[in-house]
């Protein structure tokens, strides 16, 4: 049983991302959330908005990873202006 465990990653917490500072766009409030993934940084972040009177999330990674941290955030709010320049409000749908 611990050979499956190890192999589908059960009983491994989730990889501990350090959020960056906010960033406002458009009224969304960004925080990139790169973290270790085999020695490099994986894509990942936060898009938030207020929506009547309700705090909304939408969490995402992407397939690219970068060798330092300070690269994955300059990306990840690349990114995240992007999704929100694409899709707006429907990410929350």
């Amino acid at each position: 049983m611990s050979f499956f465990s190890a192999l589908f990653g059960r009983g491994k917490s989730a990889p501990a991302a350090k959020l960056s500072d906010p960033v406002e766009y458009k009224g969304y409030i960004i925080r990139a959330a790169p973290y270790k993934n085999d020695g490099h940084y994986q894509t990942a972040g936060v898009i938030a908005r207020d929506v009547g009177g309700e705090r909304k999330e939408h969490r995402f990674i992407r397939a690219d990873s970068y060798a330092s941290y300070d690269d994955a955030v300059t990306f990840t709010i690349n990114k995240a202006r992007q999704i929100i320049d694409l899709q707006g409000e429907r990410i929350f749908d």
